[in-house]
């Protein structure tokens, strides 16, 4: 029997609410279900059953194929994500009756530290994939009854709306000549969120006790660490599904006091700018973000926010230039390029893996680099990117030639004169040799066309 086919068995019942279906029969056995039901039914309270939906047969096998395409790293008991279609084989109906009835408990989540650029490093919190998977399915229930109350300046972790919309609106903003930004970054957010102040918010918008008792818990599940665990009394750590949402809801009151003053904003989860026509409204409005910000007892990072041209700040990896006719235009942000170079400089180590095994590498890195910075406007910087890149690429070549005489041989079989041949093979610095015009002959762009490198460049 297939896992649907159980689910279908064991939560079929539970595909609608049962007043909707006119069912007789109760969810667990008890008289209690059933008369809670009838209770709702009468007040038209279909919010208190949420965790029906949850479990309903459609959201819980939905929810197992999107952890299973997301697939990520096991959580505290190593589970893996393809082992856990199998684990639930045996364990959906108690997992089910224990989220039904309010009494499921969380396992601590895996911490782990992915560095940043500037030396530090974001704690993300790794749940087991069964808690992926309970996770997923609660997030399926509650985005499409929570997410159409959001701000339409808010753009991050949100269905239909992306990082591009954010950067656009921004665009927008300072064509119309608000051309201050207050550039506001929240101190630690995903780790500082006060668990009260967020169950106050859940409170306004879910009926469902058990749903709020469920997120309760998976806001203070522990976090493991070199096998000890730390309890955690305030923040949501990032790689849960349920995470931005959350940070969302949080955030909303913000969005909502910002719409109520008129001003121009966006928002991408933590990350927020204001535009404003001068620098002392730009003052002005920090200020009261401060206040605002205190109130959800979260902390605006002073060493990172300011009130400043948006030319000199940088938004989603994007940044603003304007040209000689007065147009604001976007470019892709120097730090942005900085990581990037940096990452190719690590795919591009010159020993060790064929020419291309590492184009292989390139393609999966570039292709999605690309497709998010598409939006800039000076396009000599991708040009120049691919430049740079063929550069690595030659002297990589010749450094997997090895000797003069392999060197000699290669470069002739391409089509280069002895003497041709013998200017670049008698050079020891490859890096230089690799922008020598003769070597461009003899390695063109077509022939790192063929071996698959994607060129960035329109």
């Amino acid at each position: 029997m297939s896992l649907e086919d159980a689910m279908r068995q064991m939560s079929g019942q539970l595909e609608l609410p049962l007043y909707v279906r006119g069912e007789t029969s109760n969810v667990d056995g008890s008289g209690e279900a059933l008369t809670a039901t009838r209770r709702n039914e009468r007040s038209g309270n279909d919010d208190a059953l949420l965790m029906e939906r949850v479990v309903a047969r459609d959201n819980v096998v939905a929810a197992l194929k999107r952890v299973q395409k997301n697939k990520g790293s096991p959580g505290i008991d190593g589970m893996t994500v393809e082992a856990l279609r199998d684990h639930l084989r045996e364990t959906w109906p108690a997992l089910r009756e224990q989220l039904l009835a309010g009494t499921y408990r969380p396992q601590p989540v895996q911490r782990q530290l992915i560095p940043k650029g500037d030396g530090g490093g974001r704690e993300l919190g790794i749940p087991t994939a069964l808690d992926r998977f309970i996770q997923q399915a609660v997030l399926q229930v509650l985005q499409p009854r929570i997410d159409p109350s959001f701000s339409s300046h808010s753009h991050g972790f949100r269905p239909g709306r992306r990082a591009h919309d954010a950067v656009c609106e921004a665009h927008k903003y300072i064509q119309e000549g608000r051309q201050w930004v207050v550039d506001v970054d929240l101190e630690k957010f995903f780790d500082r969120v006060n668990h009260d102040v967020m169950m106050s918010k859940l409170a306004k918008r879910i009926a469902d006790k058990r749903m709020l008792g469920l997120i309760r818990r998976y806001l203070s599940a522990g976090i493991m660490a070199n096998g000890v665990e730390t309890e955690r009394r305030e923040g949501t750590p990032q790689g849960g599904p349920l995470s931005p949402l959350l940070a969302n809801v949080l955030l909303d009151e913000i969005d909502k006091e910002l719409e109520k003053r008129g001003h121009a904003f966006v928002r991408y989860a933590d990350d927020c700018n204001i535009y404003v026509r001068s620098e002392r409204a730009g003052k002005r409005v920090m200020e009261t973000l401060r206040r605002l910000y205190a109130r959800l007892r979260l902390r605006i990072n002073e060493s990172k926010s300011t009130v400043a041209r948006p030319w000199v700040r940088k938004f989603l990896g994007y940044s603003f230039w304007v040209d000689k006719d007065g147009a604001v235009k976007r470019r892709i942000a120097n730090k942005a390029l900085a990581t990037m170079k940096d990452r190719v400089r690590s795919i591009t180590i010159r020993h060790g893996r064929s020419l291309p095994a590492i184009i292989a590498d390139l393609r999966s890195y570039l292709v999605g680099w690309k497709n998010y910075f598409r939006l800039d406007d000076t396009h000599r910087t991708f040009s120049d990117l691919d430049g740079w890149i063929r550069h690595r690429l030659r002297a990589i070549q010749l450094k997997h030639w090895r000797n003069y005489s392999t060197i000699l041989r290669e470069l002739k079989a391409r089509g280069l004169s002895a003497h041709q041949a013998w200017e670049v093979a008698r050079h020891t610095g490859r890096w230089w040799v690799g922008s020598a015009r003769t070597l461009n002959r003899a390695l063109p762009i077509r022939h790192f066309d063929g071996l698959g490198l994607p060129r960035l460049a329109p």
